[in-house]
């Protein structure tokens, strides 16, 4: 199919994970480039081997994780230069492509692998930029100023063995009330330094979030649809307050649901494996609060 679209030079734009259509070779190069890197992520249609453009077909490329961006006009430029190249190298030159490969990595390698230290040089660019605003100094700081608006997190040590946490009455031990672990990890040589635990459970009160739900009047307003937005339509189920569930909870507690602001959450978790019986090579698990007080184009998004 793509024959027929190779230049006036006999080159074709290469889809293989390496070259990420910016780079051009001969047909008969094209399918040991693909067989040996494999095809690119996100190339569905192949406006560059013969398929037509649609209206929402960019030019786009495949990132690092896979994912689709724009194409970066810088590789236009080298798809110009190693093309040319290309073209000495088919009358017998010494092969040059090479030499472009660390260009083409620099260009698809993040600017700032630490993103603490990415913000923290943003910052000082933004206050150089507008003198007269306002900003936090770095990115601790930034993430001090979050914990006071409540939407920080409170570190907990945990067991080895899962047994306990070094939490409440266990806060200050150092072993492990059930198994008499230790809390730290021993490493060798160390006599001084500070400690790191074996584990760390990161939680994220629950309270101060619930609070913010209620501090302006909008939100205020939407944590009481359930009480007036049930489907009028007895065989729709839109939100959980359609379900029998809901209105059996509400007949055996009519206290709690008599004040249409007491706080309905839904608990969901994946993957938790607290007793190691699930062959799984990581030790951390999401446990998501969702609040069905909230109509259901709101309560499931991340800010909620």
């Amino acid at each position: 199919m793509a024959k027929p679209f190779v230049n006036d030079r006999g080159f074709i734009k290469c889809p293989c994970r390496r070259c990420l259509n910016n780079a051009s070779h001969q047909l008969e190069d094209l399918e040991s480039h693909i067989f040996r890197n494999s095809f690119m992520f996100g190339y569905n249609q192949w406006i560059h081997h013969g398929e037509p453009a649609t209206a929402n077909a960019g030019t786009t490329v495949a990132g690092p994780s896979g994912g689709i961006h724009e194409r970066d006009e810088m590789f236009d430029v080298l798809d110009d230069i190693i093309s040319e190249d290309a073209e000495e190298d088919a009358v017998g030159g010494p092969s040059s492509n090479d030499q472009y490969d660390d260009l083409f990595a620099a260009l698809r390698s993040e600017l700032y692998p630490d993103t603490n230290k990415s913000f923290d040089e943003l910052l000082k660019l933004l206050k150089l930029a507008f003198p007269k605003i306002d900003l936090v100094e770095s990115h601790y700081e930034a993430k001090k100023l979050m914990t006071k608006m409540g939407l920080g997190y409170n570190s907990i040590h945990v067991c080895k063995n899962d047994c306990a946490l070094f939490w409440k009455e266990n806060s200050l031990k150092d072993t492990c009330p059930v198994c008499s672990e230790s809390r730290w990890k021993l490493q060798s040589g160390q006599r001084s330094g500070k400690n790191v635990p074996h584990k760390v459970l990161r939680y994220f009160p629950v309270g101060p979030r619930l609070k913010r739900l209620f501090a302006t009047s909008k939100t205020a307003k939407l944590m009481r649809w359930h009480s007036t937005g049930k489907s009028k339509d007895n065989d729709v189920m839109r939100h959980p307050v359609d379900g029998k569930s809901w209105q059996e909870f509400d007949k055996r507690h009519p206290q709690f649901a008599g004040d249409v602001r007491n706080v309905r959450l839904g608990l969901a978790a994946d993957g938790f494996n607290p007793f190691g019986n699930m062959s799984l090579s990581y030790s951390m698990w999401p446990v998501v609060l969702t609040t069905y007080n909230l109509p259901p184009w709101i309560c499931m998004k991340a800010e909620y």
